[in-house]
């Protein structure tokens, strides 16, 4: 399969690019900057080494002075190299740095600071609709998901198993993150229940049969392997008493098809509506990053349970998105929206629905959820 060009954007600084494995960090570095001195420490070789003599990366750059890029592959292999960075950016020997990783919970315990705001933070995120164009398959992503690895591989279905046991399960426990597999993959199936929905620790810790202090661990496990992230309740200028937890959602919807059990007393609609939300949450936050201002992503609910699934709000855009999966708007439908047009009547609301058709009733805009995701470019206003 040819390489499919990404949005994330051009930076010319030094900068982390974290992201979970597979979604194509390596690729990317490699096609937008092939004359840069590679550190890879996925190699045990070249682990070993550098965690010998951290400053050998000194010498490396020595002996290639006409190269100005330094790539270092899975830096949270070897912590104790961002203090050699470190030094040779504050040296301004006008270096690039480009440090990735799945994981920032290695450099948080070694309690480094991500070289003291002289490097950019960045994420790389699944596929997105516009990156795809004509490749990108609604149905397809809402079951296999957009993760690059498993969506460029000859066998999504198997690909995706062999990630959830060989990266879910082995590399957290192999890495020390948890003590006991079995409890840990059954806090996974569990938690997927919650993907789309609040999160309730107290909830989750029964069903699994572990202390709520053990199911919080096993959260923030998923937030610093970016597996997984929660968002908050928009609270700006409340006009009536929200709710106070925040909503929980898997990183890709092949990986929540995957992890949700599913049996006889599973409704397939509950399901694929948790999917759909899950997707679009996926789009919008890698449209917010990738476009690189200052918005947030949030969610809108009620003490009385009258919710809207997503409030994008920064300097320059007010959006309240709902997300339905069902072919047809229904008045009821609109609910939401409408009651938070009353409270945010200067915001801009959009209904995402299955269906073919673009509409606009009451102010709020109707359109294809497919239609919606390949239009979210990064850079560019959402338009209905």
């Amino acid at each position: 399969m040819q390489y499919i060009q990404r949005q994330f954007p051009e930076i010319t600084d030094s900068f982390f690019l974290f992201g979970p494995r597979g979604t194509g960090k390596s690729t990317l570095i490699r096609n937008r900057y092939q004359d840069a001195i590679w550190v890879d420490l996925l190699k045990p070789e070249t682990l070993r080494r550098f965690l010998a003599r951290p400053e050998r990366l000194e010498h490396l750059i020595a002996g290639e002075p006409e190269k100005k890029t330094i790539v270092i592959d899975e830096i949270q292999k070897a912590p104790e190299l961002l203090s050699v960075v470190h030094s040779l950016i504050e040296e301004k020997k006008n270096l690039q740095f480009i440090l990735t990783g799945s994981s920032a919970r290695k450099l948080k315990r070694a309690s480094i600071n991500l070289l003291g705001g002289r490097a950019l933070k960045r994420t790389l995120h699944p596929f997105i609709a516009a990156e795809l164009g004509n490749q990108f398959s609604l149905s397809r992503a809402l079951h296999e998901g957009t993760l690059p690895l498993i969506y460029t591989a000859a066998n999504p279905a198997d690909s995706l198993r062999a990630y959830i046991d060989l990266y879910l399960h082995e590399e957290i426990y192999t890495e020390g993150l948890v003590r006991n597999i079995e409890n840990f993959s059954r806090f996974l199936e569990v938690i997927s229940f919650s993907h789309g929905g609040l999160l309730n620790t107290t909830n989750i810790s029964r069903e699994c049969e572990v202390k709520r202090k053990t199911v919080e661990n096993y959260i923030d496990i998923l937030d610093d392997l970016l597996l997984a992230y929660r968002i908050p309740v928009f609270t700006r200028r409340a006009q009536r008493e929200l709710s106070s937890h925040p909503k929980f959602y898997l990183f890709d919807s092949g990986v929540y098809t995957a992890l949700r059990p599913q049996g006889p007393l599973d409704q397939v609609e509950e399901m694929n509506g948790a999917g759909l939300e899950g997707l679009v949450a996926q789009h919008l936050l890698a449209w917010i990053d990738y476009s690189n201002q200052n918005d947030s992503l949030s969610f809108w609910r009620t003490r009385s349970g009258v919710e809207v699934d997503f409030v994008i709000y920064g300097s320059k855009h007010f959006y309240a998105i709902e997300v339905k999966n069902s072919s047809y708007v229904d008045s009821q439908d609109l609910k939401s929206l409408e009651a938070f047009l009353v409270d945010y009547p200067m915001a801009k609301a959009f209904l995402l629905y299955r269906g073919n058709e673009k509409l606009k009733i009451k102010n709020v805009h109707c359109i294809p959820c497919e239609e919606f995701l390949k239009k979210l470019i990064s850079g560019k206003e959402i338009s209905e």
